[in-house]
């Protein structure tokens, strides 16, 4: 039940009103005490703490949180372990280097839209490229959007913002389907374990860690399947060989794909190449990581390696400089080129939508719309002659 109290402001002689409401907290069942001040007439102050009593009773209780402090408790207690590893330090990153250093002590209630909108202004100020600052977005939204589930605001401050600069359009690299048969053939010549493990990329469209991670009983040679259900943390194996193991990069990463005979042969071959060198080394030989794809003597194929390796193989190639990951760009290409539909490009690569895929190839897809058209038209004028 609220009260309400009349007082003078120092210095003036006009009446101001307060209203005061004890009420007892759910969770601890203690008795807390909200208070506000400045309104002019009891009319108006009643209608505030009736609609204060109104926010309590529902949950929206206002509290004094920063968001430094909610941001710390939402990484922690409802991202950490529920997404990628990648992505908590994205967000960890985001918070600490951008939207802190911004907002300093700003309460959570105190976010508004038009101090939300000077912040994603500034950072384009700063210099920050559209896509950086969407990330970064992101991060907050996502925050605000779980603190209206847990009742701490009634709506997100970020939505409806503005981000300014050009949307650029996503150009994907990839090697020309022309070009491929001479790339593995110089890369089996560079090093046999490095053309494999290339080869799985362009066959499968698996991401270098996905295939890193990948163990003998992973594979399915009679079904001709790969269970792709976990990535290797380059990043952890360099310090700790017992973490070399991570999560995919999200939920629908974890998949399982078919291959094709050939590279189901090249693997059948692999295996037995393999245990040669588990034989020859016997102790020294890391039984126990079971790696698909690994050095000889079982050992995971460290990341600078695979970066050399491309770079070098690509030169030897006549091929410009590309990133590993355009290897998974060639797949998916090589697949619609073949005449796949988007939505199985879309299971087969572990994207979470179809707008993702939709969005990186669409480029693509329309060339060969238009390489079809071309077939067709073709096509009808000789039936038509």
């Amino acid at each position: 039940m609220a009260s309400f109290h009349k007082y003078k402001k120092k210095g003036s002689n006009k009446d101001f009103w307060e209203y005061r409401i004890v009420y007892k907290d759910s969770l601890t069942q203690k008795f807390k005490e909200k208070s506000k001040k400045g309104f002019t007439g009891k009319t108006e102050a009643k209608l505030a703490a009736e609609e204060a009593e109104r926010l309590i009773r529902e949950g929206y209780e206002q509290t004094d949180e920063s968001l430094k402090l909610y941001l710390h408790t939402w990484l922690e207690e409802y991202k950490k372990g529920s997404v990628a590893k990648n992505t908590f330090e994205l967000h960890e990153q985001n918070i600490k280097n951008h939207i802190i250093p911004y907002f300093k002590n700003v309460l959570l209630k105190d976010v508004r839209p038009i101090l939300y909108q000077k912040f994603i202004n500034q950072l384009a100020q700063k210099g920050y490229s559209r896509r950086t600052i969407e990330i970064i977005h992101q991060t907050m939204f996502n925050s605000f959007e779980k603190a209206i589930v847990l009742e701490k605001v009634k709506k997100n401050p970020c939505a409806g913002v503005e981000i300014r600069g050009e949307k650029k359009k996503r150009e994907i690299q990839f090697i020309e389907s022309e070009h491929i048969a001479e790339f593995l053939q110089i890369a089996y010549k560079y090093d046999y374990s490095y053309w494999l493990f290339y080869k799985a990329l362009i066959e499968t469209g698996l991401r270098k860690g996905e295939a890193a991670a990948l163990q003998w009983t992973d594979i399915n040679l009679k079904e001709k399947t790969i269970n792709i259900n976990k990535s290797l943390d380059f990043k952890e194996a360099s310090k700790d060989q017992s973490k070399i193991f991570g999560d995919t990069k999200n939920f629908s990463s974890k998949r399982i794909i078919t291959i094709s005979h050939g590279f189901a042969n090249d693997l059948h071959f692999h295996k037995k190449y393999q245990n040669q060198n588990k034989i020859a080394l016997n102790q020294m030989y890391q039984h126990d990581l079971n790696l698909v794809f690994c050095r000889n003597d079982g050992s995971y194929l460290p990341k600078s390696s695979l970066f050399n390796s491309f770079a070098r193989i690509l030169k030897q190639a006549n091929l410009p400089s590309l990133p590993i990951h355009s290897l998974r760009h060639t797949h998916a290409v090589l697949q619609l080129e073949a005449g796949a539909s988007m939505k199985y490009v879309q299971e087969r690569l572990g994207h979470g939508s179809m707008q993702i895929t939709s969005d990186v190839y669409s480029h693509i897809s329309k060339k060969l719309e238009k390489d079809a058209m071309n077939k067709f038209e073709e096509h009808m004028k000789n039936v038509l002659e």
